[in-house]
């Protein structure tokens, strides 16, 4: 993907969780038009896993919004690397300990951005 797609996709990511959807659903509602389902199914999908999965503050729903979007265009083997980006680019993988460290470098709407950036360079 070219900086510029990637970049409307990171608005789109951005504007998505502005307007109500979680981490995850943003994740991949701004990779929709790649993924072989339509944009209502993935919402669906996607809707469990916002919050640390359903509100247990477990693994962030950025995450989880990759891992689905690699899942669903069989690139799962991008899965680990990725991981290991978003956490050394925000210190951790964990919804809680990110909501921990909010305010000080990063929001969920920033950590939104940075999965998508992540995924549209790793696309």
């Amino acid at each position: 993907m070219n900086t510029e797609e990637i970049e409307l996709r990171v608005a789109k990511a951005r504007q998505l969780h502005a307007d109500g959807c979680n981490c995850c659903q943003s994740v991949v509602l701004a990779f929709a038009d790649l993924l072989p389902v339509d944009e209502p199914t993935a919402a669906k999908m996607a809707a469990p896993f916002g919050r640390g999965i359903s509100g247990l503050r477990e693994t962030c729903g950025c995450v989880t919004g990759m891992a689905m979007v690699c899942g669903l265009m069989e690139q799962s083997m991008m899965v680990k690397g990725l991981g290991n980006r978003f956490r050394e680019e925000n210190g951790d993988l964990n919804c809680m300990r990110l909501l921990q460290l909010q305010g000080r470098d990063h929001s969920c709407n920033d950590l939104v951005a940075c999965a998508a950036r992540l995924l549209g360079e790793t696309l």
